[in-house]
């Protein structure tokens, strides 16, 4: 039996996905039907701060959250808008919208290269509180 590597699995996610740049999701940030949604745990957010306006859903939970007929459903994750997704470096947020994709969202994108690209570009970051 042969074991899948993860980084094998976010490189076949990433070639079914959209990948956005920081400057390309700086420019969709303004729009009302974009959905920003950082998959991180909240220890990294309230560590490193987060990309301003973004939903909190941590990717253990995305599946769940975007499902409308479980009460844990979460209106954000609607199939109407567009969804951009991140995490720390991008290989979390690329399974997570290729599993969106999969789920029948058809506008779904992540930030390629995550928070840390998003940080080191010098944009705006701002700070989570503890349990916030």
């Amino acid at each position: 039996m042969s074991i899948t590597h993860a980084k094998n699995l976010v490189a076949a996610a990433r070639g079914r996905i959209e990948n956005l740049g920081d400057e390309e999701l700086a420019a969709e940030l303004g729009s009302d039907d974009v959905v920003l949604v950082d998959v991180r745990e909240q220890s990294e957010r309230e560590q490193s701060g987060a990309i301003p306006g973004a939903v909190h859903i941590p990717r253990g939970m995305l599946e769940f959250r975007a499902d409308p007929t479980l009460p844990a459903h979460r209106n954000e994750l609607d199939p109407a808008s567009r969804l951009v997704l991140y995490c720390a470096v991008g290989g979390r947020s690329a399974l997570a919208a290729a599993a969106l994709r999969d789920m029948g969202f058809p506008d779904v994108a992540h930030l390629d290269g995550g928070f840390e690209r998003w940080r080191q570009a010098r944009r705006p970051v701002a700070s989570v509180e503890q349990g916030g």
